[in-house]
């Protein structure tokens, strides 16, 4: 994965490191043991009789719904497993037992109750929000093969100067702008390649090097904020408010990027002033070197024209009548067509992370499908809860488990059930800009959650360089994530005030 990006090497040791623990021998007896818990739990829940769930008109295929959420949390919550392989169970136990395409026997609708549709299950794979991904996914694989993003970063950095600090702001908006449009995993390893030289300057002695370091995963961070395609919780948040058949609030890419983009800016001054006061340059000054060239010719000319045009299309989407996700996949019609992203290349797409979305869009499908979250709005008062309340349970929950867990599991795990509360309280949430506030109130606290090494990849690829202790990581990392989600609820709240979203 990202064989092509600058910097495939320090996401290579990154991905030894977590596999290197995951498979650790040493680990394998708590792994059983977490295995066997879970497959308790899971039958418990399973073969529970139906009144002790405390909802009048539960199906067995409802209940079993209920046993594979609570299995999905665990697993994800415990990684026992990689993400992507227990939404790739979930997809698979869905469709074993709950889907008209499951064991005759145990899948009979007149005993168990509504069934899902198997297409509907397998299509989960095929979400448009998938193809959002597999459009981000290929216009950087084209910018990085005609060395677009290395001369783009040498461009828009050679304004700031040679000032350190100076520097330090330019590597950091510059790794905002690009994590916007290109996984932050990728962003990070590029931008910290860049440093190499810049780290080599500046004196061991001095606090320079923390800054440089620590500035990168912060930026990719706040930055993957900015755009639907930024992260994936930001897209797996635009899914849920947008589908037809949910909020069918109708959110367009440009009304996303018109109030995120400028708290994002906003985040990136914070964060860049907090962090020249706490870790200051002892050296003024920088020579700033960016190895690489672009290639010149007819396929960057068009991979420029291709790029420009997506973004336009995608943040005019609400007068073109083109959506989000027909527009993702114009690059890669054009890209494949000229030649310029070869089947190779595909091999690049990060598709581990679409099979982990996979499985929670597939969660989502059955809770509604099945009429469970029917009947959670039936059975449980949310009508009753405080906005203020959802609101700030949502986000600190999220940001608790993001900091411990995948990002894009966290978002799978609590959008849907954020779904089934949203709807339920109707026009109560009004008073704090209604489901968009909670929804992707949840997707930024899930973009501040950066206190540990583990909590994101980019803080892990920064941590590989040595340069940066958990203790600053940890220090930086809750104080940005407490602003950036205090400011990030008020612009919420302001943009459903001024009617943008």
């Amino acid at each position: 994965m990202f064989k092509n990006f600058t910097g495939f090497n320090l996401v290579q040791q990154m991905h030894n490191l977590r596999h290197n623990k995951i498979f650790d021998p040493l680990k394998t007896k708590k792994k059983v043991i977490g295995m066997l818990v879970i497959a308790a739990v899971f039958l418990v829940l399973w073969f529970l009789p139906a009144e002790a769930f405390g909802m009048d008109g539960l199906t067995q295929v409802q209940q079993r719904i209920i046993a594979i959420f609570v299995y999905a949390t665990l697993m994800w919550v415990l990684e026992l497993v990689p993400a992507w392989a227990t939404s790739v169970s979930i997809m698979v136990l869905l469709l074993l037992f709950a889907s008209d395409s499951g064991i005759k026997w145990l899948c009979d609708p007149e005993s168990t109750g509504q069934l899902l549709s198997y297409k509907q299950v397998m299509a989960s794979f095929a979400d448009p929000v998938v193809m959002l991904f597999i459009g981000g996914f290929i216009l950087a694989i084209a910018t990085t093969k005609t060395g677009l993003d290395v001369h783009l970063a040498r461009v828009l950095l050679t304004p700031f100067g040679k000032k350190s600090e100076n520097i330090l702001l330019g590597f950091m908006l510059v790794t905002a702008l690009f994590s916007m449009f290109i996984s932050n995993t990728a962003t990070t390893a590029m931008m910290l390649t860049f440093l190499t030289p810049v780290f080599k300057q500046l004196p061991e002695a001095g606090k320079g090097r923390i800054a440089m370091a620590l500035s990168i995963p912060i930026a990719a961070n706040l930055g993957g904020m900015g755009t639907p395609i930024g992260t994936p919780p930001n897209t797996i948040a635009l899914k849920y408010l947008n589908d037809p058949e949910g909020l069918n609030l109708g959110i367009g890419f440009g009304q996303w990027m018109l109030f995120m983009v400028p708290l994002v800016i906003i985040l990136i001054l914070i964060a860049w002033t907090i962090i020249k006061k706490v870790f200051p340059f002892s050296q003024k000054t920088i020579e700033l070197k960016i190895d690489g060239e672009m290639k010149r010719g007819g396929q960057t000319t068009l991979v420029i024209i291709t790029m420009i045009v997506t973004i336009l299309l995608w943040m005019m989407d609400t007068l073109t009548g083109i959506n989000t996700y027909t527009v993702a996949l114009i690059p890669f019609a054009v890209f494949a067509m000229a030649g310029i992203v070869t089947k190779y290349d595909l091999e690049e797409i990060n598709w581990s992370v679409i099979w982990m979305v996979a499985g929670g869009f597939a969660l989502g499908y059955a809770m509604n499908g099945s009429g469970l979250a029917a009947l959670f709005i039936r059975a449980i008062p949310f009508a009753e809860f405080s906005p203020v309340l959802i609101v700030l349970l949502s986000g600190i929950i999220c940001y608790i488990l993001s900091n411990l867990i995948s990002h894009s599991a966290t978002a799978a795990l609590l959008m849907p059930i954020l779904v089934v509360v949203c709807t339920a309280m109707g026009d109560k949430l009004a008073a704090i800009g209604g489901p968009t506030t909670v929804l992707i109130g949840v997707a930024i606290a899930s973009s501040s959650a950066m206190i540990l090494p583990i909590s994101t990849p980019p803080n892990a690829l920064a941590y590989a360089t040595n340069l940066v202790q958990q203790k600053d990581m940890a220090r930086m990392g809750i104080v940005m994530g407490v602003i950036s989600i205090v400011l990030g609820y008020v612009a919420l709240i302001i943009a459903r005030t001024l009617h943008i979203v």
